[in-house]
């Protein structure tokens, strides 16, 4: 019989339904890392939620450990790498909180719109200052939501009785997708000037992190008010608190933040129009029976039946001899996805040479991830992807030709979107090391990195000095570059690997200061 613990404060119904499968529970509530690493050891199973950390030691003192659950969407809290090489499979239970967290959002909106927070601390105080506290309808207003994936798209859904237009910016939705939800698509600085409410539903990741900065607030109207429950980092709270003071905008509502909790004297707390919460989407009794119901059943299909849902790191524990291509298919599928333009409506992975022999289906999910990770975060994973793009409106396609070209297997991954299509090809050298060696039309050798910078240019003399004069300006070290060229004096592409992320603020500099076609940053967890 197989042992569970649960070793985080969850709801009592992940235990009832485990034991009423015939699993051994355990139920300790919040444990001390010490005391965690001294009794993970007798286990089969590990339930946690956020606030215990599953480490490197505590996952090698859990000598019998199968499988990590957490009772919620994100699993930062665990040690994914050292899960994987022990063969632990990480699960997470992505969906229970999606209700909660839309409707917590829509009460922010309504709650910035008639300055309910402000009003409240006055009555308390034994004032009556109705004429303080003008606020506006919703109805007939534009509500701008960035990133329409489940909570988005409810959020979408709750705005229809209060007779809202609803548009929506997001690259990697369908335009049918988005039609069926009642959304109009529109590009991002559309959406900024548009909107009257604009409520973030993406996840961080170094693409978004800072999307909301000095300049979005600039192109915003100084009436619209800003709803952020998806993850802190998306706004840049020092250029908010600026636009805020300076009544650039009309408000704020904010349920996380950069830093949490924030410190006691940061600047949000002095400011008079903004909302703030505690980290508070989630936390309802519904949203917390649901993740911990979630987390149960995976456990049960796992231990009863052999079936893993919503494992975060499953490919990793795929064939071996695939597994160098798992990470590489990852990377190309999400290189592909940023450099193309528009929203992706299919992914083709091409395999040519002795690979298109294998069972090849974990590879082509993994490039399917890679290529949606960028805008839906933790939300997709190797086991869920293919459904993730079905509900997107993205086709999948997987090709083979065993007949060998320049490489003995080359994995090549094709994104096409409305404005074209983009296709990134690699290989693994010497048996264990990863290159992209062509993108699009260009060869290349590049040998994959978290960040990196591409850019488009005419070939002419100085233009990557000039780039790489910007980023030293900036404290931001290039560790290699990567460069490929259609022929001398036409379209060049440059590849930067950089020891950290460009801040949006250098890649905007860059943009002012050197003569480029594009440029943009990636970002390849």
């Amino acid at each position: 019989m197989p042992k569970v613990l649960i070793a985080d404060d969850v709801a009592e119904e992940c235990a009832e339904i485990l034991r009423k499968a015939g699993i051994e529970v355990d139920a300790r509530g919040k444990m001390k890392p010490d005391d965690l690493k001294a009794a993970v050891g007798a286990y089969d199973g590990l339930v946690v939620r956020s606030a215990v950390k599953v480490t490197r030691e505590i996952l090698e003192a859990g000598a019998k450990l199968r499988i990590v659950g957490r009772a919620g969407i994100g699993v930062d809290n665990i040690d994914q790498e050292t899960a994987t090489r022990r063969g632990i499979v990480v699960m997470n239970a992505p969906q229970g909180n999606v209700i909660s967290a839309a409707e917590h959002a829509f009460a922010l909106i309504m709650a910035g719109a008639r300055h309910v927070a402000r009003a409240d601390a006055s009555m308390r105080a034994g004032k009556w200052e109705r004429s303080s506290f003008h606020g506006v309808q919703l109805e007939q207003k534009t509500l701008g939501l960035v990133g329409l994936g489940k909570i988005g798209g409810a959020v979408a859904q709750l705005a229809r009785p209060f007779r809202m237009r609803v548009i929506g910016f997001d690259p990697f939705l369908s335009k049918e997708r988005a039609e069926a939800l009642g959304v109009e698509l529109v590009e991002f600085d559309a959406l900024l000037a548009a909107a009257d409410f604009i409520s973030i539903h993406v996840p961080l990741s170094e693409r978004t992190r800072g999307m909301f900065g000095a300049a979005q607030f600039k192109k915003m109207k100084r009436t619209a008010r800003l709803v952020n429950t998806s993850r802190g980092g998306v706004i840049d709270e020092k250029a908010l608190c600026e636009a805020l003071a300076a009544r650039d905008i009309a408000g704020a509502a904010l349920d996380v933040y950069e830093q949490e909790p924030p410190a006691k004297d940061h600047p949000l707390f002095r400011l008079d129009n903004v909302v703030l919460t505690p980290h508070l989407a989630a936390s309802t009794e519904e949203a917390q029976v649901k993740v911990s119901v979630d987390i149960a059943e995976q456990f049960v299909d796992y231990f009863k039946n052999g079936v893993v849902r919503n494992a975060v790191n499953l490919a990793a524990l795929a064939d071996p001899a695939l597994a160098p291509y798992l990470r590489l298919a990852e990377d190309l599928g999400g290189l592909a996805a940023q450099l193309a333009d528009g929203a992706v409506q299919r992914v083709e992975v091409i395999y040519t040479g002795q690979i298109a022999a294998f069972d090849t289906g974990t590879v082509t999910q993994s490039a399917v991830t890679g290529a949606l990770r960028p805008m839906l975060g933790d939300e997709v994973n190797v086991v869920n992807a293919r459904f993730a793009a079905r509900e997107a409106g993205i086709e999948i396609l997987e090709n083979k030709r065993k007949e060998a070209g320049n490489y003995k297997n080359l994995v090549s991954v094709k994104v096409e979107t409305g404005k074209g299509h983009r296709i990134v090809s690699g290989t693994i050298f010497e048996g264990r090391n990863p290159r992209i060696v062509q993108i699009d039309d260009l060869d290349i050798d590049l040998k994959p990195r978290r960040d990196m910078l591409c850019m488009y240019y005419r070939d002419v003399p100085g233009v990557v000095g000039k780039v790489g004069s910007v980023l030293g300006k900036n404290n931001i070290n290039i560790a290699r570059m990567e460069v490929g060229r259609t022929e001398r004096g036409k379209q060049a592409m440059a590849l930067l690997t950089v020891d950290e992320q460009v801040p949006p603020a250098v890649v905007e500099e860059i943009r002012r200061t050197v003569p480029l076609d594009d440029i943009r940053p990636i970002y390849l967890p």
